[in-house]
């Protein structure tokens, strides 16, 4: 008598391609795409209740979409840990899902089911909005945005150590450009430059070139000071940005070099 397999390996093995980028080499599955517009239908709801004009007498019905939201990431959640042990078939079943359970694109998928959890608790509406807006993580390991971030974790990876000299460098100037600001400026405005730690705010907005104009000096040596920081601040932002930008273009080269193999 002829055994019939049963449909479950099947099942999994179909479920994994439709479900896990990393099974495709090109686009999403229609899964993933819905998904995604999924994950922005909730964003967008949330954004929308924030508006007290809108949401006001409609509470059930944004209490019903959550709730239908929920469910169905939920159910996404559990379909990801089911099909687990296929991306590590050499692993007992139990420690691939215990292994994809503890990784941080399952703990990003925790943040889409928090709300309904939040919800049932009675957690503040401000706590669970936020929770409700961080869905939108959830599209960083989603096809090609996840390979993306995977380059650029290799570039951050690959120049490390030029950027956390730059880091320093710029920490060590915007001590230093606020110090010289609190001597000279701290006499005539002490409500600004009274101090160090208040001189910082200005050495922050100033060496990233935001210039808000609410903090600003206005003796004739302040204001030269302020312009060489200007200027200093000009090449700070411009150093990890070249570096980041020559490290992206080394990973990608090495991909598509790997991938014409």
């Amino acid at each position: 008598m002829r055994v019939v397999p049963r449909p479950f390996p099947q099942l999994r093995r179909s479920l994994h391609e439709a479900l896990d980028p990393s099974a495709r080499t090109t686009g999403l599955s229609a899964l993933n795409l819905a998904l995604c517009l999924a994950i922005l239908g909730s964003v967008a709801a949330t954004i929308v209740e924030t508006d007290p004009t809108i949401s006001n007498g409609r509470e059930s019905l944004f209490r019903a979409i959550e709730l239908g939201f929920g469910s169905l990431f939920a159910l996404e959640y559990l379909g990801r840990l089911w099909i687990a042990p296929e991306r590590e078939p050499n692993r007992p079943p139990w420690a691939a899902r215990l292994r994809w359970a503890t990784s941080p694109s399952a703990l990003i998928d925790l943040i889409a089911l928090a709300p309904v959890l939040l919800v049932t608790a009675g957690a503040p509406l401000l706590v669970l909005r936020l929770f409700r807006l961080l869905r939108i993580l959830r599209l960083a390991h989603m096809g090609p945005m996840s390979r993306a971030l995977d380059l650029v974790a290799q570039a951050l990876s690959a120049r490390r150590y030029e950027l956390t000299v730059t880091l320093a460098l710029g920490g060590m100037l915007l001590v230093l450009a606020s110090a010289l600001l609190y001597l000279v400026e701290g006499a005539v405005q002490p409500e600004t430059f009274g101090s160090i730690p208040r001189a910082l705010w200005w050495g922050v907005v100033t060496l990233t070139t935001i210039g808000y104009g609410d903090v600003y000096p206005v003796t004739p040596l302040g204001k030269a000071l302020a312009g060489l920081t200007a200027v200093f601040g000009i090449g700070l932002i411009a150093a990890p940005t070249g570096i980041l930008a020559a490290s992206f273009s080394e990973a990608l080269r090495a991909r598509d070099d790997s991938e014409a193999r």
